[in-house]
């Protein structure tokens, strides 16, 4: 049986350094931005991500992006 994907909604991650721990350890906090346009390039977003960068105090260290997907059954 196939199997299509129907995207739902996809979100922008930005993890940032907001410091180190006790030993020395990176503290890392995601940053979080809903409802990025399913059908968005990855290189856009990416570039969102950048400019976002640009606007924090913390320093990036990387940009994820989730993508959220129904499953269905296919003829």
């Amino acid at each position: 049986m196939a199997v299509n994907t129907i995207p739902v909604q996809s979100t922008l991650q930005m993890v940032v350094q907001t410091g180190t721990s006790a030993n020395g350890d990176p503290v890392l906090r995601t940053r979080s931005y809903r409802n990025v346009k399913t059908d968005a390039l990855d290189a856009d977003v990416y570039d969102v991500g950048q400019a976002l960068a640009g606007l924090q105090i913390h320093p990036l260290n990387v940009i994820q992006r989730l993508n959220e997907m129904d499953l269905v059954a296919g003829v």
